[in-house]
């Protein structure tokens, strides 16, 4: 069912990949790029990455579909005989290549839980259960080691996440003052 459920994702990702980069309506684009990034966000979900996930669903699917939203507003729409037109070439071209080396990759990918690859280590993660209060002084593990051990990283998070929430705020301000 989980293999089930990874392929329909996996195709829902896809399709949504390709509709952004065909559809020719800004709109439309915004829209099924919203789609695309939640289907992302559960896919990473999926793969055991809550806060990259999160991040993809905040960020992705809302603050960014937020700005293209209100760029748009102070966009004119093209006519209806503008939204497809003769695909580019050269960008199909790239698009082409990127996706055979990205199958290629993902195809070598070991499946999710399997014992014995890179990510199953379990000398790592006893170390962080055994030793994270020790070390850090904070008492749940998960909070040790994304404060801890991965401070500098989390800082970095924390950073983007801000930064987008201050640019979020200039725009809607912009976009509030300059209608009145």
């Amino acid at each position: 069912m989980t293999e089930l459920f990874a392929a329909a994702l996996f195709v829902f990702v896809l399709v949504t990949a390709l509709a952004t980069a065909a559809l020719r309506d800004v709109l439309g684009v915004v829209v099924v790029f919203a789609a695309y990034s939640l289907g992302t966000a559960l896919f990473y979900a999926f793969l055991l990455a809550p806060d990259v996930a999160m991040t993809e669903a905040a960020i992705g699917a809302g603050v960014t579909t937020l700005l293209l939203l209100l760029t748009l507003a102070k966009t004119v729409r093209p006519t209806p005989d503008q939204w497809l037109e003769r695909p580019n070439l050269p960008a199909l071209a790239v698009f082409g290549a990127l996706f055979v080396v990205l199958v290629a990759t993902v195809v070598e990918f070991p499946a999710v839980g399997e014992p014995g690859v890179m990510w199953d280590n379990p000398g790592v993660t006893q170390y962080y259960i055994e030793n994270a209060y020790e070390d850090t002084g904070v008492e749940n593990a998960v909070t040790a080691v994304l404060a801890g051990y991965r401070g500098f990283d989390t800082f970095g998070e924390a950073v983007v996440v801000f930064s987008a929430g201050i640019a979020s705020l200039i725009v809607l301000r912009q976009v509030v003052f300059t209608r009145e």
